[in-house]
């Protein structure tokens, strides 16, 4: 049987991949964070998937994970490895409490390259195994390219992401396991709620008050619209089964958007995001 260790596996992206590859006949192994989220996996996808409970940023959870795998894999490399856990944390850059910034980092960039380093030897065939060696996946974002107001520490952590990707898959040439970026625009998941239950009121005494306001409401419209997660799931598998992927995959609802970001000046899509958010300063 071919397996896949997807983190974040819980809700939304995750969940999407995970059920997406169960239905391919894959052994899934999820990550999660809480027993619960592991017992009510398994009851749902079924027994082709294995949880496996970790924090990201725990070297030792992580590592004993990977140890729990390599007992059950028993010789047989990973099809692939994807990172998808992460968090967003939002508010205005000049006020945004340093210690967030950091745990944003921390859980996006940093704790992928914890579960990369543990998992990656797991993608290797032995000497005596004529198969190609697993690939990884990292699940970044439309805006690790393009930034937006009020999500800069998360802009950040995705930019930081496309560069380590991009270095990463450089350096494992050598051992012939590929790196490829799936970076999706919004996305219908539970986030999208938990994002209306977001207290800004820490902000309501800042020039960005209005435009924080205006942000949030955008982006509760936007994601409840978005893809469904299983659309995701099957830019996954393409990645990971695809004779010549490429290195990095868009899945957007917002294509002409995403176009116009990415084709117009930079000072000209500054001017029409702050238009949108009411940024513009007036003369």
């Amino acid at each position: 049987m071919k397996s896949v260790v997807v983190t974040g596996a819980s809700t939304g992206i995750g969940w999407g991949i995970a059920k997406v590859l169960v239905g391919k006949g894959i052994r899934v192994f999820g990550g999660v964070r809480k027993d619960a989220d592991a017992q009510r996996l398994s009851k749902e996808l079924g027994p082709n998937f294995v949880p496996l409970v970790f924090d990201v940023t725990d070297v030792a959870a992580v590592k004993a994970a990977a140890d729990k795998a390599a007992s059950m894999l028993d010789g047989t490399p990973l099809l692939g490895l994807v990172n998808n856990a992460g968090i967003a944390v939002a508010g205005p850059l000049l006020y945004l409490d340093i210690d967030e910034f950091r745990h944003q980092l921390e859980v996006n960039v940093t704790g992928q390259l914890i579960v990369t380093q543990a998992f990656a030897p797991l993608l290797i065939p032995g000497t005596t195994q004529k198969i190609a060696p697993g690939r990884i996946v990292m699940i970044s974002s439309v805006g690790g390219k393009n930034a937006s107001p009020f999500v800069g520490a998360y802009n950040a952590s995705k930019f930081a992401l496309e560069g380590l990707s991009e270095s990463l898959r450089r350096e494992l040439m050598l051992l012939g396991i590929d790196v490829i970026v799936v970076a999706p625009g919004a996305v219908a998941t539970p986030i999208w709620d938990k994002a209306e239950q977001v207290d800004v009121s820490r902000y309501a005494n800042t020039p960005f008050a209005k435009s924080l306001d205006s942000l949030r409401k955008y982006m509760l419209a936007s994601g409840r619209k978005g893809l469904k997660p299983e659309r995701l799931g099957r830019a996954v598998w393409t990645a990971l089964v695809t004779a010549k992927p490429k290195t990095r995959y868009i899945v957007t609802p917002d294509k002409i958007e995403n176009f116009m970001v990415n084709t117009l000046p930079k000072r000209t899509v500054d001017r029409l995001i702050a238009g949108r958010l009411g940024l513009l300063k007036k003369p």
